[in-house]
């Protein structure tokens, strides 16, 4: 499961991301999900030790119906509960809705998974792909499409709402002119540039835009009230504010282009309705578009499960489990269930770290998975800002993927090949850490200029020499 969350845990990846579980689980039964009691601890600990969000929604339904357990509050300085109707973003769990709309579809007959991207989109927009090897809508909904995990021609104008002007213009001439590294089916890589595409097809085809397609056919049928892309009248007094990993309000994303990649926004409420018809734990229209889903699987590799449509698949045996998660600027959230023991669980929280509340939602699946460890609280000691210049320069992690170190004034930053800028704060001499994300960078020097660096991330160590003289 580590390899795949090494690109899953967040929809707007910041660096390399990976969760490492390593503590001990809580005591019990791993087929029982625990008490309420047990749970509102975690999440007690979680926001008002570790102070790693402001507020958890987390929702269970099992053998004894639904539940709630929440602690914390929708926003910084704000004294109200979160609950089961606090409305948060969701991130790429989005993802699942987009892939059911295509299985709804396809049990309706009016698309099939084999039909060719290329055939949905309007004239002179010309898919990147191999004329005897066409992307299919499958290929979309199980990273098989050997697209790119984003699109280059991504280039915010406002990095704090990063897709917000990535439009149909940009998307048709990234399609256009994309040359694929490889043909289709061949290789598993998450794309949110792919989800995105298939949900913009999707809507196209039934010519309604993405938001009103999952209301009529999702939201509607099962009764989320809820779950909606547009701001509701009645959200004004449930709606939760994102927050960065400094617990600092941050703004809501918009997906324009996108939105079938990760717009939708919900509550614990109508996610919990949703994974009980997944699971067929309650009667649904939806019931044979959902077995549909599970039914086409992709190999993720040793060891790290499947991809079904939209789902990722864990485990083998009593111990599956079917989920997503997702992440925005803001925001975090899980949602999956175990079959064998008929628990699923939601989980969100509206701050985006790095722990998330993954850990969470597959412990409360599986007392064996074992909570996160406590993120480190660092601080930034005071140097002179001149010193950074030692360190200008592009240093290369793997083939393909750099690491850029610059200055903005007096500050420093780090710039992943096709990421966001993080700014990074000295904690000691010739080592630094992330502002956002649990991750700390050390620098060895040549004389007075930096040859090398190392990123420490995830509890490994990875090397990087400079590649710009």
């Amino acid at each position: 499961m580590a390899s795949y969350l090494f690109i899953m845990r967040t929809f707007f990846l910041n660096w390399i991301v990976v969760m490492t579980l390593c503590t001990t689980a809580h005591a019990g039964s791993p087929s029982t999900a625990p008490t309420d009691a047990e749970i509102l601890d975690i999440l007690t600990d979680r926001i008002d030790k570790q102070q790693q969000s402001i507020g958890i929604v987390v929702g269970i339904t099992d053998a004894n119906g639904r539940r709630i357990v929440a602690h914390g509050h929708p926003a910084k300085g704000d004294r109200r509960p979160v609950d089961g109707r606090t409305v948060f973003e969701i991130g790429s769990v989005t993802k699942v809705f987009t892939a059911l709309l295509l299985a709804d579809a396809v049990e309706r007959g009016t698309l099939g998974l084999d039909m060719p991207v290329s055939t949905l989109l309007p004239s002179g927009v010309t898919m990147p792909e191999d004329k005897q090897v066409p992307i299919t809508l499958a290929d979309l909904a199980t990273h098989m499409s050997g697209l790119p995990r984003l699109p280059s021609n991504l280039a915010p104008a406002d990095i704090t709402n990063p897709y917000a002007d990535y439009d149909t213009t940009r998307l048709y001439s990234f399609l256009s002119g994309h040359k694929p590294l490889r043909r289709p089916g061949v290789e598993h890589e998450y794309s949110n540039l792919g989800a995105g595409l298939l949900g913009h097809v999707l809507a196209l085809k039934a010519g309604l835009s993405y938001e009103d397609l999952v209301g009529r056919r999702i939201a509607k049928p099962l009764g989320l009230k809820d779950t909606a892309i547009t701001p509701q009248p009645d959200w004004s007094e449930h709606r939760a504010t994102g927050h960065d990993a400094a617990l600092e309000p941050v703004r809501d994303w918009d997906l324009n282009a996108l939105q079938g990649a990760g717009a939708l926004r919900s509550t614990a409420e109508d996610l919990l309705i949703f994974l009980e018809a997944a699971m067929g734990k309650t009667q649904s229209p939806l019931a044979s578009a959902f077995a549909t889903l599970l039914a086409t699987r992709q190999p993720l590799g040793e060891d790290a499960g499947e991809q079904a449509l939209g789902w990722v698949i864990s485990g083998k045996g009593d111990e599956r489990v079917i989920w997503h998660n997702g992440g925005t600027g803001g925001y975090r959230s899980f949602v999956g269930y175990r079959p064998s023991t008929g628990i699923g669980v939601v989980a969100l929280s509206n701050t985006s770290t790095e722990v998330g509340v993954d850990d969470i939602g597959q412990h409360l699946l599986n007392r064996n998975v074992p909570l996160a460890p406590a993120a480190v609280r660092r601080t930034a000691i005071t140097v002179d800002p001149a010193t950074y210049d030692a360190y200008l320069g592009t240093y290369r992690l793997a083939p393909g993927f750099d690491l850029t170190i610059f200055r903005d004034g007096n500050r420093l930053f780090a710039q992943a090949t096709g990421q966001d800028r993080l700014e990074i704060l000295p904690e000691a001499e010739h080592r630094f850490f992330a502002k956002l994300i649990d991750a700390q960078i050390s620098f060895t020097l040549n004389g007075t200029r930096a040859e090398s660096l190392t990123l420490h991330q995830g509890g490994r160590d990875s090397p990087a020499p400079r590649v710009e003289k």
